[in-house]
């Protein structure tokens, strides 16, 4: 009798282990519950904004810079999540820089944030897309640059 209680008990335990937590695959927030993680559909394609601040409060948003490298003339695509079927956000043209935020769990995917390129007059001021100094919390970006993932392949690590 106490076999079968026993028994009973695991089956419902692990019945319930799928409303606790849902691994989502190829996202630097796997494991986090559902609702936790901010996710918007655009144009029927998963959106994940790319999160900052995963070093912790004393250390930059992001921590590293990189140069998109062998992209050629068409440039790199900029997707609104880690998969290869997400939608386009913008392109990165070959040599052109971003600062590397994260990563997806599988290292396939890098989550940047676009260096702006230089005004051609040099008159307005460049633009600061908040990611060079600390922030006080693991975030997802939501400043003026855009943002996106980009595949490991087309980026070179050049600081950090």
């Amino acid at each position: 009798m106490r076999m079968i209680l026993t028994l009973v008990l695991m089956l419902a335990a692990c019945s319930k282990s799928s409303d606790v937590l849902e691994e989502l695959p190829n996202s630097s927030l796997a494991g986090a519950p559902r609702e936790e993680v901010p996710e918007t559909r655009l144009e029927s394609r998963l959106v994940r904004p790319v999160t900052i601040g995963e070093d912790g409060p004393r250390l930059d948003a992001c921590g590293a810079m990189g140069q998109a490298v062998r992209v050629g003339a068409g440039g790199a695509a900029v997707r609104a999540a880690p998969f290869s079927d997400a939608g386009e956000v913008a392109r990165m043209a070959e040599g052109s820089r971003a600062w590397v935020c994260t990563r997806s769990l599988d290292q396939k995917w890098m989550g940047v944030v676009l260096v702006p390129e230089p005004p051609a007059d040099n008159a307005a001021a460049p633009v600061d897309c908040g990611v060079s100094g600390p922030v006080d919390r693991k975030q997802p970006y939501d400043g003026p640059c855009p943002s996106g993932w980009v595949s490991s392949a087309a980026i070179r690590l050049i600081a950090g």
